[in-house]
C-alpha cells in the first residue's frame, strides 16, 4: 500500500503527500494515484492536480465531505505501488542552441568549464521525466539534469523571454512555452508550440511523460518555424521499452 499523508488545503481541497523530497518514485506513485481516480472516480470531487511531491484533489463539500473522502481515497489508492512502466513516450523538441537563440551559453560555459558542444552532447542526450506542469500553460518541471550543467539563475530575472527559450536555472531545465519574464540561462530555442490553445491537444505532453531536446541547426530552426506558422509541421514523439 502506498504511505501517503492526508492534509487539509482549504474547504473544499486537500493534498495527498507522497513524500518531501522530488524523485522518480515519488512521482511515479503521483502519477499512479490520479490515474486510479481518474479511471475509477469518486463522486464530489472535482478535479486532481499532481504536484512535484503530491497530488492536490478538489472536492465539492455538498456532495462529499472531508472525512467521506479521506476514507474513499485511502481505499481507492490502497494498492498502488512505486513501479514504474516499462513503456515511455517521448516527445522530441527541436533545439537551436547557442547564437542568438542562447544568449547564456556563454554564461553556462564558463561555471560548468565545458565546451559548447559539450554542453549541447550533455543537454540532448538525455530524456527528462515531467514531474509536473505549471507556472505557464505548458511548462514542464523536468527531472535528471545531469549535476555538470546545473548553472545558478540570473541574479536580476528578464522581463521578457521569447516563446520557446530553453533554460537552465539552478538543478533544472525547461521551456518556456509562451513570452514571460524569466530568470534562468537560456541556452537555446525551440521553433515548436509546446502550448496551443488552437490545436485539438493544446499541451504536447502530459505529466509522466519525457521530453528529449534534438539539436538542430539555425537553417532547420528556420524551416520548423516556417512548418509551424503555416500549420504544416508534424509533432514528433516515440514510444520506448525499458
Amino acid at each position: 500500500m502506498a504511505d501517503f499523508r492526508i492534509t487539509v488545503a482549504g474547504d473544499s481541497a486537500l493534498n495527498l503527500e507522497f513524500g518531501q523530497i522530488i524523485s522518480a518514485k515519488t512521482s511515479t506513485l503521483i502519477r499512479q494515484a490520479a490515474l486510479c481516480l481518474t479511471e475509477d472516480g469518486i463522486e464530489g470531487v472535482t478535479e486532481l492536480i499532481p504536484t512535484f511531491c503530491s497530488l492536490m484533489v478538489q472536492y465539492d463539500p455538498l456532495v462529499i465531505g472531508f472525512d467521506e473522502l479521506c476514507e474513499a481515497l485511502q481505499g481507492k489508492l490502497r494498492n498502488i505501488g512505486a513501479t514504474e512502466s516499462s513503456v515511455r513516450h517521448i516527445v522530441l523538441i527541436p533545439t537551436c542552441y547557442g547564437g542568438e537563440y542562447g544568449p547564456d551559453m556563454p554564461t553556462v560555459v564558463a561555471h560548468s568549464g565545458l565546451t559548447e558542444q559539450e554542453v549541447i552532447a550533455i543537454h540532448s542526450g538525455h530524456d527528462y521525466l515531467i514531474d509536473m506542469l505549471g507556472f505557464l500553460p505548458g511548462f514542464a518541471y523536468l527531472g535528471g539534469l545531469d549535476p555538470r550543467l546545473h548553472t545558478p539563475r540570473l541574479a536580476t530575472p528578464r522581463t521578457l523571454l521569447e516563446a520557446g527559450s530553453v533554460g537552465i536555472g539552478g538543478a533544472q531545465t525547461g521551456v518556456y512555452p509562451l513570452p514571460s519574464p524569466g530568470g534562468w540561462q537560456i541556452i537555446g530555442r525551440t521553433p515548436i508550440k509546446p502550448y496551443d490553445p488552437d490545436r485539438a491537444k493544446p499541451i504536447l505532453y502530459a505529466a509522466g511523460e519525457y521530453l528529449r531536446f534534438v539539436p538542430i541547426t539555425p537553417a532547420q530552426y528556420k524551416a520548423i518555424e516556417r512548418q509551424v506558422a503555416q500549420g504544416t509541421y508534424e509533432y514528433q514523439s516515440i514510444t520506448q521499452e525499458g
